[in-house]
């Protein structure tokens, strides 16, 4: 594949990404000004924009260029743009979380333990990535199913997980 047929594709996940950074940011702000409270507002928004990586699900479809012809692989692009904007919207709120919840001296703490979880978290995916991609080298589109699927459902389960761990909004001031 030539690098020119990449650089488009690429360049528009990431500026489609941007816009979902920024937009994504502006949900619960929206929220909050028609009176709804900040914890409440922020994870409705959180949970709306969870749900929008399932749709990275149908890209599975759009392999079968004999249904979609040359449209497969722009359909394919634009909803990988969906989920790297939901992506970028996710982080947005979920930093923003923290400044929420935690006083201002604890919040730099508070988001480095989280990158680091990240950072663990991304090491685990790529082993586990690898591992599908090795035990499916005959039917490979397997492994990539296995992973959309991970991929489409972690933002669910993380909301699940912080709503589990904190159900109802008290900010930490005594640290």
């Amino acid at each position: 594949m030539e690098k020119e047929a990449v650089m488009m594709p690429t360049f528009t996940v990431y500026g489609v990404a941007i816009i979902g950074s920024v937009y994504g940011g502006s949900i619960p702000m929206t929220l909050i000004k028609n009176g709804m409270p900040v914890y409440k507002a922020r994870m409705l928004a959180m949970f709306l924009i969870a749900l929008v990586p399932l749709t990275v699900l149908t890209t599975q479809y759009f392999g079968n260029v004999s249904h979609f012809g040359k449209w497969a692989a722009i359909l394919a692009v634009g909803t990988i743009c969906i989920g790297a904007a939901a992506h970028q919207a996710w982080s947005a709120n979920l930093f923003t979380t923290v400044s929420d919840m935690f006083p201002k001296k604890t919040v730099g703490s508070v988001t480095g333990i989280g990158a680091m979880a990240g950072g663990l978290g991304g090491v685990v995916v790529q082993q586990l990535a690898g591992g599908l991609t090795d035990a499916y080298k005959e039917t490979p589109q397997t492994a990539y199913l296995v992973m959309f699927i991970i991929c489409a459902l972690s933002y669910l389960i993380a909301w699940a997980v912080m709503k589990a761990l904190v159900p109802r909004h008290q900010p930490v001031t005594d640290l």
